[in-house]
């Protein structure tokens, strides 16, 4: 029994088709293929708008989810950290409802896969339902270099269990600044055939940080009472200091990126040509008010994905909405390019390319319907992506 699907234009995950084709599914969404209208046959289901693969979020903290609206917008990198840790400490009923409500919103809103952000096993009882395909990554980050052993093996213990429920896992940094080399050593034994995935360059301070040992960073780690005997300025980047450790990664998602440069890039792409670049747009306008340096990314052939951060650091968990707001300063950008960001290359980054990301024949993308784009691929703001399968 089959489905059958015709847009105004259809984007299979790498190209952006006309209205003259029609997408054929089995019952449960495997792609079959697209044909002519004309040998399609009958009961075909007709839309406005535009039909895409299901979106990818490369980079979410879902277990961050009741604390929407709690910090203020437009706070800095630095105070924003130190208020998360606080509102962490809540009922647990509250988290898993609000952890419950977002991924729905996220399901209704187009979204498939997403790549998870997790310090604790709070997000497990909801992964286990399956609704979404989610990579968790266990986010290690500690100062001390006398507690790396502890904290690799209290990451492996939450690795495991979401193993052991079916859920893919890797150990991985939180950020340059916020892991000592002993862990970084550590955990770059178990990067393997994993993603692996970390902050990057949100802020300047942290570049300042790694090239002089000075700048607004050594105020935080002294507020935080974290000694920094053992730490010598590189006179490098901080994405650039901890290459030596990152590049054993098999692939890699470097998130936000709005403060990297061309050398940069060029370091990351010389050492790591399995990165994705990360783009989190309406977090970085929440907390900081920056943007990442999209064209710059382009200009170097950067391999894009988008996410949507937290609700900690968002209004919502909209692809779309991100897409958006890249739009809003970038917009040269065709639709079609935004749009294989958040289909076929957030896939390739998550390692789910196989099932998920393209129209094509065996794959099982889950299908969108963009509606509200001009003839030109320009969005507006009630413009909106609904699940169709």
């Amino acid at each position: 029994m089959y489905q059958k699907f015709q847009a105004t234009q259809i984007f299979t995950g790498t190209e952006l088709l006309e209205d003259q084709l029609v997408l054929i599914t089995q019952k449960d969404g495997s792609i079959e293929g697209l044909v002519g209208i004309e040998d399609a046959g009958e009961n075909i289901q007709s839309f406005e708008g535009l039909l895409t693969p299901g979106l990818i979020n490369a980079h979410c903290h879902l277990e961050l989810s009741h604390m929407k609206a709690m910090i203020p917008a437009h706070t800095g990198l630095q105070e924003f950290v130190k208020q998360i840790v606080g509102l962490r400490k809540v009922e647990d009923a509250i988290i898993q409802e609000a952890i419950s409500s977002a991924e729905e919103e996220m399901y209704h809103n187009g979204i498939v896969a997403v790549g998870d952000i997790c310090n604790t096993l709070d997000t497990l009882a909801q992964k286990q339902k399956h609704q979404l395909a989610y990579y968790s990554f266990v986010e290690l980050y500690d100062l001390d270099p006398s507690r790396a052993d502890d904290k690799l093996n209290a990451g492996l213990k939450i690795q495991e269990a979401f193993e052991q429920n079916c859920v893919r896992a890797s150990l991985v940094p939180h950020a340059p600044y916020s892991v000592s080399y002993n862990l970084w050593k550590l955990l770059s034994t178990h990067f393997g055939s994993h993603t692996i995935t970390m902050h990057n360059q949100e802020t300047g301070d942290e570049n300042e940080f790694f090239e002089k040992k000075s700048g607004s960073f050594l105020g935080m780690y002294e507020r935080t009472k974290v000694s920094l005997d053992f730490f010598e300025a590189t006179g490098l980047s901080s994405v650039q200091s901890v290459l030596p450790f990152f590049k054993k990664a098999t692939r890699s998602i470097l998130v936000h990126n709005s403060f990297t440069s061309a050398s940069d890039i060029k370091a990351v792409q010389k050492h790591m040509p399995n990165t994705f670049w990360c783009l989190c747009p309406n977090a970085n306008q929440y907390i900081e008010q920056t943007m990442p340096p999209i064209e710059l990314l382009r200009a170097n052939n950067a391999s894009i994905v988008i996410g949507t951060d937290s609700y900690a650091s968002n209004w919502s968990l909209n692809i779309l909405d991100e897409i958006k707001t890249i739009q809003k300063y970038n917009p040269s950008i065709p639709l079609s390019e935004m749009l294989s960001w958040a289909t076929l290359n957030g896939a390739s980054a998550l390692q789910m390319d196989k099932t998920l990301g393209s129209f094509e024949k065996g794959k099982k993308p889950g299908l969108v319907l963009i509606k509200g784009a001009d003839t030109n691929g320009l969005l507006s703001k009630a413009s909106t992506a609904q699940r169709i399968i």
